[in-house]
């Protein structure tokens, strides 16, 4: 069997003990910074990568990776990949998405992104991103491109990258023996990581959602109110 892109267990296989922390974060910088890392499966995996730093480490993978220095660095390095995205937007403007669809561009992935922005407003929207696959990679430039202030970016930015990346690493380290008990084995978990990353994020983006839902009832009853204020006038 050949190298799979799509494939998290290919890339710690490949990159070995020696080089796995060192790759696990240039891949998440990639993804977030730069337009042609969408491609990396990000959120399978910070979820392997999770498994990897637990004591079922080795009927996983046969090693280990350390977990304090995933904790820390994760999040820096997905700060930085969406700071240097934000800048790349601020400083090229829209020029950098006038090209031609192509394998790995299509412009339907910023129009993606600016629906998001529009829809939930920076705030949510940054937030909210981390946890998109592909929305994640474009909406830091989309930000620069809309002017979103640097001061504003960044604060919502570190935000989304703490419950994005040390979110799923420590539920995946937390649980990673009960979850390769429950699937029958350590040789299934390919199976059953993207269901797991879906439930995590579902459980990360709660709050998000509770946001969402109080921001909408705010509207309708302002709605409900200058409705009765035309009657009465």
């Amino acid at each position: 069997m050949g190298f799979n892109p799509l494939n998290p267990m290919d890339y710690l296989e490949w990159m070995g003990p020696s080089w796995a922390l060192v790759g696990v974060l240039a891949i998440i910088f990639a993804e977030t910074g730069l337009m042609v890392g969408f491609f990396f499966p990000g959120d399978s995996l910070l979820f392997l990568t999770g498994v990897a730093a637990s004591s079922a480490a080795p009927q996983v993978i046969g090693w280990q990776i350390p977990i304090v220095p995933l904790l820390i660095f994760a999040p820096l390095c997905a700060i930085a990949g969406a700071q240097f995205g934000h800048f790349l937007g601020a400083r090229y403007g829209r020029k950098m998405f006038d090209k031609p669809d192509s394998k790995l561009f299509k412009r339907e992935y910023v129009e993606k992104a600016e629906h998001y922005f529009q829809k939930f407003g920076p705030r949510k929207a940054i937030v909210l991103a981390r946890f998109i696959p592909i929305v994640r990679t474009f909406m830091n430039p989309v930000a620069g491109v809309l002017e979103v202030p640097a001061r504003q970016f960044f604060i919502w930015n570190c935000v989304g990258a703490i419950l994005w990346t040390d979110g799923i690493l420590l539920a995946a380290y937390f649980f990673a023996q009960e979850i390769i008990d429950a699937i029958g084995g350590p040789d299934k978990i390919d199976k059953y990581i993207l269901p797991f990353v879906f439930l995590i994020i579902l459980i990360s983006l709660i709050p998000v959602f509770i946001e969402m839902w109080r921001a909408r009832q705010e509207k309708k009853r302002n709605r409900q109110r200058g409705k009765h204020e035309r009657i009465a006038a």
